[in-house]
């Protein structure tokens, strides 16, 4: 014999092991992760509160890289806040689905907030004006990735505290920014604390600022992050909206609950906005 058995046997499991490479290359293709899904319990959920227009407008999309949450607050006349997050919504959906988000997400987030403001103001124009505050999450192997732009809010809730991740795009904002800098004085810093006003937005042209993570957030079993629109966390003191998401439902039950609680506030003289949540909760990975 030409060949001996240990080299039949030798050349049938290298080619094994070829065939199996190339089965992976095409069923996972670089920079995508089986199972993530499984593993993030997603919620969501909106009430029009007390307005006649619901303006916010939210979405998840999960892929074997990862799971992305954006939620959009939208802001206009003559249906252009409803527009204007519609539009930022499906902007960042669309770029997800079009880019490998994971392998580069400061890149992703610039390009998507950036878009989502040049399609708002091409669709949106004259009288017909609209804008959005936009607050965006991807998880990808139980570390958080984010940004925001204008007052929603990204927090991370773990073993019964509701941490706050992002700090918005509000007047009040930059006055505790400014104070720790020394910029303003502490009177002027006090003046300025009960101004909510957004100075930072998409749809507009002098759009600028992002607020991105700084390094990502590592995630342990048990985490929920939460993305809330300010007619959730203005309304509920963060105590209630802790004591929700303590109970042992999963996450589309407490985003209900959440909803349930902005609509049976009764308080007088408090007009209740559109909310909105997204509860993405980590069910597999290290314990907190």
């Amino acid at each position: 014999l030409w060949m001996s058995t240990p080299y039949i046997i030798m050349i049938c499991l290298c080619g094994a092991v070829i065939l199996i490479q190339i089965t992976k290359m095409y069923l996972y293709p670089r920079g995508k992760r089986r199972g993530n899904q499984k593993e993030i319990d997603i919620g969501c959920s909106m009430t029009i509160g007390g307005r006649e227009v619901q303006e916010d407008n939210l979405d998840t999309m999960t892929t074997e890289a990862g799971v992305l949450g954006v939620l959009s607050d939208g802001m206009g006349k003559a249906y252009g806040g409803r527009i204007a997050s519609r539009i930022a919504v499906e902007t960042f959906i669309e770029l997800f689905k079009e880019y490998n988000a994971f392998d580069n997400p400061l890149y992703y987030f610039r390009k998507a907030f950036h878009s989502a403001n040049r399609e708002i103001l091409k669709c949106l124009e004259n009288e017909r004006r609209g804008a959005a505050s936009v607050g965006c999450v991807m998880i990808r192997d139980n570390y958080l990735y984010y940004a925001v732009v204008g007052n929603v809010k990204v927090c991370v809730y773990r073993k019964g505290d509701l941490v706050p991740m992002s700090t918005g795009h509000t007047v009040h904002a930059l006055a505790e920014e400014y104070f720790k800098e020394g910029k303003i004085s502490r009177q002027d810093a006090l003046t300025l604390l009960d101004n909510h006003r957004l100075f930072n937005y998409i749809g507009q042209d002098g759009f600028r600022d992002i607020e991105l993570f700084d390094t990502p957030v590592g995630l342990k079993k048990g985490d929920i992050v939460v993305v809330m629109s300010d007619g959730l966390y203005e309304l509920l003191p963060f105590a209630e909206i802790e004591q929700i998401l303590s109970n042992r439902e999963n996450c589309q039950t407490k985003a209900y609950q959440l909803m349930d609680a902005v609509n049976q506030y009764k308080e007088k003289g408090i007009e209740k906005d559109n909310a909105s949540v997204i509860l993405l909760g980590i069910e597999k990975g290290v314990k907190a």
